[in-house]
């Protein structure tokens, strides 16, 4: 007897959405795999950009659950959010690596290199290989061209500092798959 995979409440804290879709398969358009890699964020919390309060770079991430928030790293990288707890609340989830099952040579294609680990292992690499720019921001997840499949089993995951903040960086919402070579950098040993 197959056991249905539980699906994905986004309404929940972000920490929790985030280990939860640690082995999720993810697509846009067709184009995507397995997330091995996620951080969360919360308005409580100060290295979140919704720490703040809504302005119009980040009104996306106080939207509704199930929602993606674009928004570009250093000038230079989109990074793809999920949108998590109730509308006005202001918490997400970046998601920060895959591992590529499908649209490989999309990805390479649209990255410009051939291997496959260093494909979507950054959260800038995930959105540049996915396709998605700053005119996804706002759309649900739960339609096309976003695609969502819940795990289908429990995954190990490990835990740790989150990368590239200057504040909070204490904070161990850095979720990744155990022993996946897809992450954007190894987590501490502990």
């Amino acid at each position: 007897m197959n056991k249905k995979p539980k699906p994905i409440d986004f309404s929940a804290p972000s920490h929790e959405v985030a280990q939860r879709l640690i082995g999720a398969i993810v697509t846009f358009d067709g184009v995507g795999g397995r997330i091995v890699e996620m951080e969360a964020y919360d308005c409580e919390d100060p290295a979140s950009h919704s720490f703040s309060g809504p302005t119009p770079r980040n009104q996306a991430m106080f939207g509704p659950p199930a929602h993606a928030y674009v928004y570009r790293s250093y000038g230079i990288h989109w990074c793809l959010n999920l949108v998590c707890r109730e509308a006005g609340h202001g918490a997400g989830v970046l998601i920060r690596a895959i591992e590529p099952l499908a649209g490989i040579d999309a990805m390479r294609a649209r990255r410009g290199l051939e291997p496959i680990r260093l494909l979507c292992s950054g959260p800038g690499r995930v959105a540049q290989a996915l396709g998605i720019t700053h005119k996804n921001n706002g759309m649900s997840l739960l339609e096309a061209p976003f695609h969502i499949e819940p795990p289908e089993e429990d995954f190990p995951i490990v835990h740790g500092p989150r990368i590239g903040i200057s504040k909070a960086m204490d904070v161990p919402w850095r979720f990744g798959l155990a022993g996946s070579k897809f992450v954007s950098k190894p987590f501490p040993k502990i």
